[in-house]
């Protein structure tokens, strides 16, 4: 399975955005099996919460309607969206991931990052905790499940996703910068990787606003393929055929013996 992180700063401007968005695709028509966009690939995060609601969509608007047709004849694509909810002004932060032509699955993030003097919370309407909201999709002939930027820092949520048989976390982010923070996020990456013996893949948005170091991984936690903080491309191959024998050989998915309620 050939997969593809990108990292490209997304702007206020939805139509640019989904410029870009096509234009990236469409360079690697039949390369990839799977391509990951960051969170917020629609529309940047603004400096106050109404832009977030005043140019959210739906997941039958332009932006996913745009994903879905180059997903058609392409790589299944998994990215960053706002969109609209029953709060007019806070829409939900949704992943979504389209495949062969269609809307496969949405995600709407559930851990919202309030912390560090930025409130997410205050545009944006959190996902349900559980349910149908735990979004494992089979794509290419792989499982994988849904993360985007914060949840990294929750374990049992890649647990849970494991538990539904994800054998590919895939996570998009807006990781802020700060003291360590690049640091954390490789070190999450690596430890979501090990600690559920599954292939990860994280598209971050670059610097100057966000952290960057989008990056692939194996479920041993060995990096596949990483960016460093300015807008890249990168990709590999992962074979999740292999990780029958990995997890047999590491068990701790079958070995955990706490699980949440």
């Amino acid at each position: 399975m050939d997969v593809v992180a990108v990292q490209q700063a997304s702007g206020p401007d939805a139509a640019a955005n989904r410029a870009w968005v096509r234009e990236v695709i469409e360079s690697r028509a039949g390369a990839d099996d799977l391509i990951v966009l960051p969170e917020a690939t629609q529309m940047a995060f603004g400096d106050r919460p109404d832009p977030l609601a005043r140019l959210a969509e739906t997941t039958d608007g332009p932006f996913v309607s745009m994903l879905v047709e180059l997903s058609d004849a392409g790589p299944a694509i998994v990215a960053g969206m706002f969109e609209q909810s029953d709060d007019p002004l806070r829409p939900f932060n949704t992943t979504v991931v389209v495949s062969g032509g269609e809307l496969l699955a949405s995600y709407r993030k559930i851990h919202l990052y309030d912390a560090l003097g930025f409130i997410e919370s205050a545009g944006v309407t959190a996902g349900e905790p559980g349910g149908e909201n735990l979004v494992v999709v089979e794509v290419a002939g792989a499982r994988v499940g849904v993360l985007t930027c914060f949840d990294l820092r929750f374990p049992e949520l890649s647990a849970e996703l494991v538990d539904r048989g994800a054998q590919v976390l895939v996570l998009g982010a807006a990781w802020v910068p700060g003291p360590r923070k690049d640091e954390q996020f490789r070190s999450l990456l690596e430890a979501r990787a090990i600690e559920t013996t599954s292939f990860v893949v994280a598209a971050a948005q670059p610097r100057p606003r966000y952290c960057g170091h989008s990056a692939i991984l194996a479920p041993t936690g060995e990096i596949l393929a990483e960016a460093g903080t300015q807008t890249e491309v990168i990709s590999a191959s992962i074979d999740v055929s292999a990780l029958e024998s990995i997890r047999a050989s590491m068990p701790v998915i079958s070995s955990r013996r706490l699980r949440g309620s």
